[in-house]
């Protein structure tokens, strides 16, 4: 796919915001943990891909009512759902001046068109070193759903079929989707939000 970022200055790709609050204690001492500076950018991004797939659980997975938002929130409770786990793997490598937006899909809810459609958050980083964005999902993998980094290909946790009318955005965006955002902020239960009120469309 063909990427397009929204916005022209890779400095909108380093904001922090009240959401992408890169300058919390918590993030600064769970970065300084994982990355020597001595690391190549392919390996401080690889790092921190496996760090957020892995050790931040998603909500839906393991069947939690927690609503979890700002990338601080997300790391302390260690789980959340895509959205939230997006926003963390952005505040984190914004925190160490590497561009990363966010990128969507829409997808099917769960098996069939029938049961609904929901927006899927993952994100896009620019590398330096190769002089191009990728995509990176960590949405956390399990039996069916495997993301992984790469370099060279793309292996998101999920791939559109679109008999079912499912949508691979190619907009690299600044900053997470209102809509995202929103139904985060207004939501007290994970798995309710998660089965009847996620955004179907951006």
């Amino acid at each position: 796919m063909n990427l397009i970022p929204e916005k022209h200055s890779y400095d909108d790709y380093l904001m922090e915001s009240d959401v992408i609050d890169f300058s919390h204690p918590l993030i600064k001492e769970k970065v300084s943990e994982l990355i020597s500076f001595q690391m190549s950018e392919s390996d401080i991004v690889r790092v921190v891909f496996n760090y957020v797939r892995d050790n931040i659980a998603h909500s839906w997975d393991i069947q939690s009512p927690r609503v979890t938002c700002k990338a601080s929130d997300v790391l302390t409770y260690e789980e959340g759902i895509c959205y939230a786990k997006s926003n963390l793997f952005a505040a984190m490598l914004r925190s160490l001046d590497i561009p990363t937006g966010f990128c969507y899909q829409r997808l099917t809810l769960f098996d069939t068109p029938d049961k609904g459609y929901c927006i899927h958050a993952l994100n896009g980083v620019f590398m330096k070193d190769l002089n191009r964005w990728i995509r990176l999902d960590v949405r956390g993998n399990k039996p069916g759903i495997q993301s992984e980094f790469y370099l060279d290909e793309e292996q998101l946790a999920f791939r559109i079929n679109e008999d079912y009318s499912e949508i691979d955005y190619p907009i690299i965006y600044a900053a997470p989707n209102a809509k995202t955002i929103h139904t985060l902020e207004i939501s007290k239960n994970a798995l309710n939000m998660y089965k009847n009120h996620l955004p179907d469309f951006l």
